[in-house]
């Protein structure tokens, strides 16, 4: 698993997690979509009347919704060397004086979470991922607003939660 740094703060008392995991699956994103690695990312766990709140002040929209994301900064995402841009080669470490990246913040309802994986009939740990995926890949400006958006997306999510898993099950063996 990935050794970056996801922030994860369960702030609600309502349904039992793992938050552990779930940073790992935060992390899996970050690094499945290659956003350099000093980058930085929170992921909270709140209530609902935490994130209605929050539903309302940023989106206008009344009631608790399942998961908000509030991307920071731009071009995290560099996949190799960027000849133009100079640098100091593949691989080679961050200057000790690089800032991190703040990737941004992503707030997840867990009792929202659960009552959708009741009603679409599957466990409320592969609710709670998705939505993570979901959040992680709109911090890094996937988007649903068309439908060739919404099966990039869905396609991704199912891409990374699948090698997520795979990584995941792997490690639980060894």
């Amino acid at each position: 698993m990935s050794e970056r740094d996801v922030f994860v703060a369960d702030e609600q008392a309502v349904v039992a997690l793992e938050p552990a995991r779930y940073a790992a699956l935060a992390a899996h994103v970050l690094d499945a979509e290659r956003v350099r690695p000093e980058a930085e990312m929170s992921l909270m766990f709140v209530d609902e009347e935490t994130i209605a709140d929050l539903h309302l002040r940023f989106l206008g929209l009344e009631g608790p919704t399942d998961v908000l994301a509030f991307p920071m900064d731009e071009e995290l995402v560099e996949s190799g060397r960027q000849p133009d841009q100079g640098g100091r080669g593949p691989g080679a470490p961050p200057e000790p004086t690089d800032a991190p990246v703040l990737v941004g913040d992503v707030v997840i309802c867990p009792s929202v979470a659960q009552r959708q994986a009741e009603e679409h009939g599957h466990a409320l740990e592969a609710e709670i991922e998705l939505l993570v995926a979901h959040g992680v890949l709109h911090l890094l400006d996937y988007d649903h607003e068309d439908d060739e958006d919404a099966e990039t997306m869905r396609r991704r999510e199912r891409e990374v939660l699948a090698s997520f898993r795979e990584v995941s099950a792997r490690s639980e063996r060894d």
